[in-house]
Order: structure tokens, then C-alpha cells, then sequence
């Protein structure tokens, strides 16, 4: 439908748009906040949805659906009769100021390490489209960028940069700072290769905790028996640690939401211990009480010094994964321990693991044979798979 109209829920201004016969409408539900409200003058307006120069365009008219219907015929008889002239259909906003925006509105409060992930691609996408006008940069111009930008880094660095593009124009259509289609949706992303794992087996791990230096040594054991990403572990505060359960509760990760880790004894032993250094709510400080940012040199020099090579901090991330496949511990559990919201990232785990293959087929050949209890009670199943998670043996001590 090439007239629609777009309401802006009165709770958190979350933009919906009615077409057909929604925009008779006279309230409806926030499918954001969940929140009834009422759609009147003030909260809605009709646009003008239609093509022109292999763009889209939505144009925002007013509150009269008959002048919105007015308007889009007369851009459809210009656009017939070839007098139309695109003019002023777009904002002229630069790249530069947009991206000083997206950082102050968007980045810091939805990204806890914005300055980490975010900062680093931004300045380059500034420094290629920092001249232009949003609506200059196209399909043809994040190309040439591509091209520049694998001068200098990864193909999933580039990757990287490419996304922070499209979460721009998005936010910049949301917005209403942009008329079309964001033009990061037509550029073909580089296939990244994350098959390739890094990891330690368990006397290097030991190795690495005996030579690592003191301040950073708990923070090592606590990463290798739990599996926390650094910024997970960074911004873990004393009030997210619950001894008398023994659970560790993630309030701030990646993706947003919240979960909940099992702690071992080693665990237990290396987070009491780090108090002897913190002297902050937080559970990893400096000697100044302040949290940490960056451990780069002294894990640097405990890899040097326990003769370990080609390892990255994140890597003991996938030391705890994939010492976790090795013992058997089923997918699913190392899923949620790790917090992935999906089976597909866990699965690059799965070839350390071919017992539970074994055990699949013994099981088989038992059934078959009459030697299986088939009659066990469904009740002491489920309990036996949710234990599994909090069973867990510690990776190293």
C-alpha cells in the first residue's frame, strides 16, 4: 500500500505502521513494552511510500490520509511524465555529525564496551564517508570501502565495520533522519572462517595458572572454569556473587541477557582470594580499586613465561567449551553455560566430543537387546538432566 500511517506508542515511542484497513484504528497494544494506547492526531501521521531511481522513499505528510493519497498522486503523475525532481527528499546530515550522534544516543547505552567494539570501526568508517551526506553513501561507495578497509584489516574486521554501517542507517531510518532502504542490505558480507579453535589442553592450562603473575592469576582461573567473556568478567561486581548457592549472576553480558553460572571450588577459591587485590565493588580490580579494561601485558607475560604461543585471553573461553566437550558434558548444557542463544555457535564443539556418538549406539544395541530399564520413571530423568549443568566437574584447579 503506497499511503500507510505510522503511530508512535505513548509509553516508549516505538514506531508501528497500520496499512489496509489497520489505520482505522483507534488503539492498539505496544508490541515493544506491552503497553495499551490510544491512537489519535498526536501520536500518528500518514506517509507516502513509493520508488524512484532505484530507491525508496517514505515521506511523511500529516494527519490527513486524503492529502497524503493528493500528494502521492502527484509524484506518481511527475515521476510518469519524467519532471520529477528529487529535491530536498533526503536531509542533508553528514556522516560525521550522524556518527557523534549513534555514539551518544545509541552506542554508550546499549554497548557496555562501546569503546572497545565500536570506537575502533567507527573512526574508520568516518574517515572514508566523513565528507558525505547519508543520503550520498550507496551500495557502489560501501564497496570501494570494503575494498580499502581489507587493505588494513581482517576480512572479519572489515565484517565488523560493515555492521556497525547497517546498525547506523537503521537506527537513522527509525529516526526519521533517512528516507529508503539502508543501503548496507545490497553489500555481500565476507565469509568468516570460525572453525578454527584455539585452545588448551589440561597441563597447559596448569602451566599458564602456576607462571601467571598474582594480580591476574584468580581472573585466569575464574575465565578457564566458567567460561565468562572478559567483559563479563571485568564488570563483575561482589553483589553479583551468591556463595551461600553457589551461583555467579551475569547481569551485563553481550547479548543482553541474564544468566546464571555454577561456581566449583576452584572458582570459589580464586574469587575469595582476589580480595587480597580488590578494594572496589568490583571482583577483578587494579591496586587503585578500580576496575579492570585491558590485561594485555601481564597475560602476555604469563604466556611467555609458561611457554604457551598463538593463545588469546578469549581463547580461554574456548578452553572451557571445549574441555567441557571432552568430558562428555552434553551440547545443550555447554549452550547455556556459555550463553549462547543458539545450538549453531556451540556446534563448532561438537567434534571434540565423540563419546556421546558411542554411547548413542551402545544405548541402541542395549534397547534392542532387552538389557535397558525403558520403564525408568520420566520424573527421575528430568531431574537426572538438570543436575547435569550443576554436576560439572572443574575444568582445572
Amino acid at each position: 500500500m503506497p499511503v500507510f500511517k505510522r503511530v508512535s506508542c505513548t509509553h516508549c515511542s516505538r514506531h508501528k505502521d497500520l496499512r489496509n484497513e489497520e489505520d482505522r484504528l483507534k488503539k492498539d497494544v505496544c508490541i515493544s513494552c506491552g503497553n495499551p494506547y490510544n491512537i489519535t492526531d498526536r501520536n500518528s501521521s500518514y506517509y507516502v511510500d513509493y520508488s524512484y531511481g532505484g530507491r525508496r522513499f517514505r515521506e511523511k505528510i500529516g494527519p490527513s490520509k486524503a492529502l497524503a493519497e493528493t500528494v502521492l498522486s502527484k509524484i506518481q503523475v511527475e515521476i510518469a511524465e519524467g519532471k520529477f525532481l528529487d529535491v530536498k527528499k533526503q536531509q542533508k546530515i553528514s556522516f560525521s555529525a550522524f556518527a557523534d550522534e549513534y555514539i551518544e544516543l545509541y552506542a554508550k547505552t546499549n554497548n557496555i564496551r562501546w569503546k572497545v567494539s565500536i570506537v575502533p570501526n567507527m573512526n574508520a568508517l568516518k574517515r572514508f564517508f566523513g565528507d558525505k551526506n547519508l543520503s550520498e553513501i550507496t551500495p557502489h561507495l560501501i564497496e570501494k570501502f570494503k575494498v580499502e578497509r581489507l587493505k588494513e584489516v581482517s576480512p572479519a574486521a572489515t565484517n565488523r565495520a560493515l555492521t556497525l554501517l547497517k546498525s547506523m542507517f537503521n537506527r537513522a531510518i527509525e529516526w526519521e533522519k533517512f528516507d529508503g532502504q539502508n543501503p548496507v542490505t545490497k553489500i555481500k558480507f565476507f565469509r568468516e572462517d570460525n572453525h578454527k579453535l584455539r585452545y588448551l589442553q589440561k597441563g597447559e592450562i596448569r602451566r599458564l595458572i602456576d607462571n601467571c603473575e598474582e594480580i591476574i592469576r584468580p581472573l585466569v582461573i575464574v575465565a578457564v572454569n566458567t567460561g565468562m567473556r572478559r567483559g563479563e568478567l571485568f564488570n563483575l561486581r561482589w553483589n553479583d556473587i551468591d556463595f551461600n548457592k553457589g551461583i555467579i549472576h551475569l547481569l551485563r553480558t553481550k547479548n543482553g541477557e541474564r544468566r546464571e553460572l555454577p561456581m566449583n571450588e576452584a572458582v570459589k577459591r580464586a574469587i575469595l582470594g582476589s580480595k587480597a587485590y580488590s578494594t572496589s565493588e568490583y571482583v577483578f580490580s587494579t591496586l587503585q580499586g578500580k576496575a579492570f579494561t585491558v590485561i594485555k601485558k601481564p597475560f602476555a607475560r604469563s604466556l611467555k613465561m609458561a611457554g604457551i604461543e598463538n593463545f588469546r585471553f578469549h581463547d580461554l573461553r574456548h578452553t572451557f567449551a571445549s574441555q567441557l566437550a571432552m568430558a562428555s558434558v552434553d551440547l545443550n548444557t555447554i549452550r547455556e553455560l556459555m550463553g549462547h542463544k543458539s545450538l549453531k555457535m556451540t556446534l563448532r564443539y561438537a567434534h571434540l566430543s565423540s563419546n556421546h556418538k558411542n554411547q548413542a549406539v551402545d544405548l541402541l544395541n542395549k534397547c534392542l537387546n532387552g538389557s535397558v530399564d525403558t520403564e525408568k520413571n520420566p520424573v527421575e530423568i528430568e531431574e537426572s538432566k538438570s543436575d547435569s549443568k550443576n554436576n560439572i566437574s572443574c575444568v582445572m584447579v
